[in-house]
């Protein structure tokens, strides 16, 4: 006569979900969804030290996770920087622009700097030739009052 040995067998559940274990394999596509959903942090801190004199210190936090789960957490910084929307192109025009003006308004700025030096320079050296300009400017409003 013949036996069959018995194995013990585990009673049936009723659910169908499987508990993953370090022995099954993941994908990458497995791992970063769910990177992806819950979010990951990594935090470090390196230092380089000599003879007990630290020389540099980092410190290093990441956070990798969708952009959904950022909002979530209220983080969405890149919405409103420059240099990640079409803004940038605009931004970098408007600044040149503005420093050409800038150029030209010390370009005159000298060249008024100039002038008014050298009309002093005028004015040292030869006092008696030179009316105030209050004089010469009432004498002009004279002659356009006599002409209307």
């Amino acid at each position: 006569m013949t036996t069959t040995p018995i194995h013990p067998t585990r009673p049936p559940t009723k659910s169908n979900r499987v508990i993953p274990t370090s022995t099954q394999g993941s994908t990458l596509a497995d791992i970063l969804e769910r990177v992806l959903d819950k979010g990951i942090v990594i935090a470090g801190d390196i230092s380089v030290s000599i003879a007990s004199t630290e020389l540099i210190h980092i410190r290093i936090r990441l956070l990798i996770s969708s952009v959904d789960k950022a909002r979530e957490m209220g983080i969405n910084w890149w919405e409103n920087d420059p240099y990640l929307s079409s803004k940038s192109q605009r931004l970098v025009e408007e600044n040149q622009q503005l420093q050409q003006r800038l150029e030209s308004l010390e370009t005159q700025l000298r060249l008024l700097t100039s002038a008014v030096k050298e009309e002093n320079r005028l004015t040292v050296n030869n006092p008696e030739n030179v009316q105030p300009m209050y004089e010469v400017n009432s004498q002009e409003r004279d002659k356009s009052q006599l002409e209307a």
